[in-house]
């Protein structure tokens, strides 16, 4: 395997600000022979002939092998850019890349790099979405249990010989979401809020903008592997659609659908169906008249919506589409426990490790070996609003996973790379306990109950179940587990046991969020003045490094600090898809 470092940008000319915008931008690095899509864009309207574009010198034509697309007015603007899709660079090396208009000019560099002989069979990436460090922590209290300091068992996710802090800014902001994120890992390039497969460039489509191939697509294109992608959120949300989408805006539910048919993993399962189904079909909420669940049905894959149809379908299928759940899949507290959400509904939904189970049964038939994504999204969403107990036995149910992962991987000789990795941190953390026996009103308000350094002591949770779940959570010494950011909000420091919390409700004013009255007269509740803008409705993203640790071939590679695009770089070292044919 060769490296070779990126030089540092040169900007000539006028200002970064009147200059040119180069895709792939500035210290890409690049998979030899994975796709991408190169783009310039210029600040005025120009003509072919004023425009000259080298890489290395050598005119770009000849360099990538083809002529661009010309576009003299880019979304009718007078703005001119130059397009050219799929391109491929198969000599490992740095790259400078020169775009000028006569006037202005821009230089960016790459670094295009090969990779060893392949070491791994399969790779497994599991994202915990929103995980941070005091949700693991809490887990493993929960679960495993604390005696006079210490722990009484280790997490699955935990236990594993290397480890790594990830940085996860995106190309916009220092602040990222799970759409660029969980793209970082996919594709290893940035890319910004909101988008996932490719970067966010100026065009108003959200489609058009410059591509990079995911590991998912050259995984099964250079590799022959099977693919599979598992969540427990809506299958077309941004984490498990930034393994096979492109798009600038995660919320384009429909067409990311589209997009995954037409990716055409060997499995596919979680929660959104509404956005499989036709406009006015019962449960449908496409804009149009497709059918997603028969067009997939017609390519061969079997359908299943329950838990006992996936179950039977792995014994005999080799592409499985699994929809569970209209929206969101429900997280295990309800699901086992508390059956609130939309467990009474729909109560044969799956638990991640039996959806693992599935897929690892299902992938393991093709002898090229597999890449599987596996997402506990709903860690991040329960975080969002403020429910930690939900977002703790998520992080739990993850765990579990890993565990059966590791546990299959070990009975095959280990020859599967396993990687476990938040996409993004939340800025919470785990400040002591909460003594409170839950039967009255308290005396004194709620928060005088709350117990730091020696008045925090150790939580009473009973002994956990043979999956390692308390059969309770409303017991009288809790884990006090609070946000640094939050809207205006009712506080009752207490578990939500009837439904999952929703702390606002739509304000008065247009576009602005208020406290939900529903927890106004909960005992003991206070009313939490926040600290985020009145527009946002629940808790945000932190930037701080998520933790990676990682286990099998090629896991060697994850140690001190590294970028979230280094992660996709590990992936395909491991299994060997940059070598030089």
């Amino acid at each position: 395997m060769r490296l070779v470092l990126a030089t540092a940008t040169l900007l000539l000319g006028a200002a970064t600000a009147h200059s040119q915008t180069i895709y792939p931008i500035d210290r890409a690095e690049i998979l030899n022979g994975a796709k991408f899509d190169f783009k310039v864009e210029f600040p005025g309207k120009l003509k072919p002939d004023q425009v000259r574009i080298t890489v290395n010198g050598t005119d770009y034509a000849a360099a990538l092998g083809r002529t661009a697309t010309f576009i003299e007015r880019e979304d009718n603007k007078e703005q001119s850019s130059i397009v050219l899709r799929d391109v491929t660079l198969n000599k490992p090396g740095s790259y400078r890349v020169q775009a000028s208009d006569g006037s202005n000019s821009r230089e960016v560099t790459w670094t295009v790099y090969d990779t060893g002989p392949r070491i791994a069979k399969n790779v497994i990436l599991f994202i915990g979405d929103g995980m941070s460090p005091a949700h693991r922590v809490a887990a493993r209290h929960l679960s495993k249990g604390i005696s006079e300091g210490k722990a009484l068992g280790k997490l699955a996710i935990d236990d594993m010989p290397h480890t790594a802090l990830v940085a996860t800014a995106g190309s916009d902001s220092i602040i990222t979401d799970s759409a660029n994120s969980a793209s970082a890992y996919a594709t290893g390039h940035k890319s910004a809020v909101n988008a996932m497969g490719g970067y966010a460039d100026r065009s108003a489509s959200a489609f058009d903008d410059p591509r990079v191939e995911s590991i998912a697509s050259v995984a099964k294109r250079r590799a022959g592997m099977a693919v599979g992608v598992v969540t427990n959120t809506e299958i077309e949300d941004a984490t498990p659609a930034a393994m096979l989408a492109h798009t600038r805006r995660r919320s384009t539910y429909d067409e990311i659908v589209e997009q995954l048919f037409a990716a055409k993993p060997d499995v596919l399962m979680g929660g959104g169906a509404a956005h499989f189904l036709p406009k006015g079909e019962s449960g449908g909420r496409r804009a149009d008249s497709s059918d997603y669940v028969a067009k997939f049905r017609d390519a061969g894959y079997t359908v299943a919506t329950t838990a006992a149809e996936m179950n039977e379908a792995a014994k005999r299928s080799d592409k499985l589409l699994g929809l569970f759940n209209p929206g969101n899949m429900d997280g295990a507290l309800d699901r086992r426990y508390l059956k609130g959400g939309t467990v009474k509904k729909f109560p044969e939904q799956p638990d991640l490790t039996e959806q693992v189970s599935a897929a690892l049964e299902v992938l393991s038939r093709n002898p090229q070996g597999f890449f599987l994504m596996v997402e506990s999204g709903l860690i991040d969403k329960y975080t969002h609003t403020l429910d930690m107990e939900r977002a703790v036995y998520d992080t739990i149910m993850l765990d579990n996973a890993v565990k059966l992962a590791r546990d299959w991987a070990k009975a095959r000789g280990e020859d599967t790379l396993i990687l476990v990795v938040a996409d993004h941190n939340h800025p919470i953390s785990l400040i002591g306990t909460i003594d409170d026996d839950m039967t009255a009103t308290p005396k004194a308000p709620l928060r005088e109950r709350i117990g730091v350094y020696d008045k925090a002591g150790f939580p009473n949770y009973p002994v956990p179940d043979k999956d390692g779940y308390p059969p309770r959570v409303d017991v009288s010494r809790r884990l006090a587990i609070f946000s640094a950011s939050s809207p205006d909000y009712y506080e009752t420091f207490r578990p939500k046991l009837d439904d999952p919390n929703d702390p606002t409700v739509t304000g008065s004013a247009r576009g602005t969020y208020e406290p939900n009255e529903r927890y106004r007269n909960a005992p003991g509740a206070m009313l939490r003045l926040g600290n985020l803008p009145r527009y946002l409705n629940s808790s945000v993203h932190s930037g701080e490094d998520v933790i990676l640790t990682a286990t099998g071939p090629g896991s060697e590679r994850v140690r001190g600090q590294i970028d979230n695009t280094e992660v996709f770089r590990i992936m395909a070292e491991a299994l060997g898809l940059g070598q030089s044919e």
